[in-house]
């Protein structure tokens, strides 16, 4: 009887092929389907000349949140993706010269805030007691919990306000720490997640704690390595994967999502759609010929929504050994460049990086004696700052690769082997993301949870939402946090349980 039931999920990033997972293995028959040629949406994998790219993201954390969508199924992760620590878990580097290792080693934490102030040891200590406090709060209990009513926000309202929810990640930080550069240590991480740190709830102060408790790590082969050990686990299940099939539309009859549409003429009926697609592109485009997808369109539309990145992917005919896994390259600015990258219309003369080098870990991902990298820099969206990337983007890399080349990696452009940029037009067009958002809406207070597009339409009752879009945010826990969430609700809805695992 179960089999009887079927769902499409449009959109193979994480966090729909982890809802696909989770549906099929409670026997939904599930389709997902993706516009592009290989699964993974804002982890697509390029290969060039021997070398793999990944487009991101490449930090990977909470891996029993990834173990579960394997073990619910009765299989082990193990044989499926292979995940690699990596430690430090970032090199944070400054013009000067000065690095500090962000490590999960507590002894070598302190020697290293004891330099910068002695003071500071015991006030990272009450940080991370607050990180924690709100990791327990904000990730743990309510993570996974879809907030559908208000009622449901003011329940935890007292246990936020305790938290001090109110406040902004960086101010929080500064409560406990006095020396500037570990200021932005500790708060550039809800730029991860595309985040302001200077406006973005301090509730996602509890990444650091999550980094902590849980590690970083890398899979072996790229994130494409866990893309691609994710949709064995749902094809194995018995779940259809359809490539290169854009959806055109989705079909409601007696106001309930009654099948998807491909571009090329295909049609899925279907019992249930959920989408992950960009949250403002499936009720604009998907759904642009009902009044409920014009309307709730029009009203996410005037939502703030994150900045966005530019990419470049290079490969070099070298390794530069004295690199670490993730490097972030803090420019001489923190505080003015994020408020210009958030609230300017034109790009800074300066920037911050954040640069990969994943053969550190993993030199399977490229040629013998090579290395494959890519760096980003945080850019205004294109509904901040309308800039022409076609100009600008190859004068914008040529600064970068400079930058690189004198501050960190002596002789990359004479060792460049191939390269690629990604801008934040790509993020429009190819992933469709509003405004060329990298992150969706933008993590503020009255932008999460309840106030965030919720995990079921609250008109159409069988569509729902997967994805950075939805509650509870960007970030691979974040959109695998949110297909849990999603899938409670359809197999509810489905009058079905789901297999924990």
């Amino acid at each position: 009887m179960n089999q009887a039931k079927r769902a499409v999920v449009i959109g193979a990033g994480f966090g729909g092929l982890a809802l696909a997972i989770r549906l099929q293995r409670a026997g939904v028959q599930t389709t997902l389907l993706e516009k592009r040629d290989k699964p993974g949406g804002r982890a697509y994998v390029y290969h060039d000349q021997g070398f793999t790219f990944d487009a991101g993201p490449t930090v990977i954390t909470d891996p029993p949140a990834l173990e579960e969508l394997f073990s619910g199924a009765g299989k082990r992760m193990a044989d499926y993706v292979e995940l690699l620590p990596v430690s430090p878990f970032y090199r944070l580097c400054w013009e000067d010269g000065y690095s500090f290792d962000y490590v999960n080693d507590q002894a070598q934490l302190d020697r290293q805030i004891h330099a910068l102030n002695p003071r500071d040891v015991a006030g990272y200590q009450r940080f991370l007691a607050y990180s924690r406090a709100v990791y327990e709060e904000g990730y743990v209990k309510l993570g996974t919990v879809p907030f559908l009513s208000f009622r449901s926000m003011i329940g935890v309202a007292p246990q936020l306000a305790k938290l001090q929810a109110w406040r902004n990640v960086y101010s929080m930080v500064t409560k406990f720490v006095e020396n500037d550069r570990l200021r932005q240590a500790l708060s550039f991480h809800s730029l991860l997640v595309g985040g302001n740190p200077f406006e973005t709830s301090s509730i996602y102060a509890l990444i650091h704690a999550l980094e902590r408790q849980g590690g970083v790590w890398f899979p072996r082969g790229g994130t494409g390595a866990l893309v691609q050990g994710m949709v064995r686990l749902f094809e194995d299940l018995g779940g259809r994967l359809e490539l290169n099939a854009e959806v055109a539309r989705i079909e409601l009859e007696a106001g309930r999502a009654k099948a998807v549409i491909t571009g090329d003429g295909r049609r899925f009926d279907t019992d249930a759609v959920a989408s992950n697609a960009d949250v403002v592109n499936t009720y604009k485009q998907l759904l642009g010929h009902e009044e409920r997808g014009r309307d709730e369109a029009k009203r996410l539309s005037g939502k703030r929504f994150s900045m966005s990145l530019f990419v470049i992917h290079f490969g070099l005919k070298r390794r530069h050994e004295h690199l670490q896994h993730h490097t972030v390259c803090f420019g001489p600015r923190y505080r003015e460049l994020i408020d210009e990258i958030f609230k300017r219309e034109t790009l800074a003369d300066d920037f911050s990086l954040y640069l990969h080098a994943p053969c550190v870990t993993d030199p399977s991902l490229a040629p013998e004696g090579c290395a494959s990298h890519y760096v980003l820099a945080p850019v205004p969206h294109l509904g901040t700052a309308d800039i022409d990337w076609a100009e600008e983007g190859p004068k914008y890399r040529d600064r970068i690769f400079e930058y690189l080349e004198r501050h960190y990696m002596p002789g990359l452009r004479g060792d460049l082997v191939t390269h690629r940029i990604f801008t934040p037009q790509d993020f429009r067009d190819e992933l469709n993301a509003h405004l060329g958002s990298a992150f969706s809406l933008e993590p503020i207070l009255t932008q999460s949870a309840w106030f965030r597009p919720h995990n079921r339409d609250d008109v159409i009752p069988n569509l729902y939402i997967v994805g950075a879009g939805t509650h509870p945010g960007a970030g691979v826990p974040g959109v695998v946090g949110s297909a849990k969430a999603t899938a409670g609700l359809m197999l509810q809805d489905f009058m079905l349980t789901e297999q924990v695992g």
